[in-house]
């Protein structure tokens, strides 16, 4: 490899994204959110950064129900640094929606988003990413799991620091 040549990533960042519906997505009050889901999820897919997103047949995840309550929709995807997910998240369509949440979803109590890093290629479960929001949960932003307040670097920026 010469030193032209990008060095291979060896980390990505994995986030978790669950919501707590006011009522069924055919339900009059989750209309907008419903119609404008196939549109966020295409801005995703082709944002720079992304890598992988959980999806079912029909393109998008809200037919997965990943926990107890059939209220709660499940976000789970892969991005190349933490910078395209914040972009994505905040600068971005998505970021319009972000901010009308309240119109659709309930204020959840618990930990509802965590992010954490994970060997390039590796495509995490839901039951991993339960675990990491558990784990954020029960003991604040760590390097295990994480939110955008308290970032953490990947494991191979800490092992290597910018200098």
């Amino acid at each position: 490899m010469t030193s032209h040549e990008p060095v291979p990533q060896a980390y990505q960042l994995a986030q978790i994204n669950i919501a707590l519906m006011k009522a069924p997505l055919h339900d009059p009050i989750m209309a907008e959110f419903a119609s404008g889901l196939d549109q966020v999820n295409a801005i995703a897919d082709q944002s720079p950064g992304f890598v992988w997103r959980l999806k079912d047949e029909g393109g998008n995840a809200t037919r997965i129900r990943a926990f107890a309550d059939e209220r709660i929709l499940v976000n789970l995807s892969v991005w190349s640094s933490l910078e395209s997910l914040k972009t994505y998240v905040y600068q971005s369509l998505h970021g319009e929606f972000f901010v009308r949440r309240h119109n659709w979803f309930e204020k959840y109590q618990e930990a509802h988003f965590a992010m954490w890093w994970i060997p390039a290629g590796h495509i995490p479960s839901i039951e991993e990413a339960g675990e990491k929001l558990d784990h954020l949960q029960q003991h604040g932003d760590s390097e295990i799991a994480f939110t955008f307040a308290k970032p953490y670097p990947s494991p191979l920026e800490s092992y290597y620091p910018a200098s």
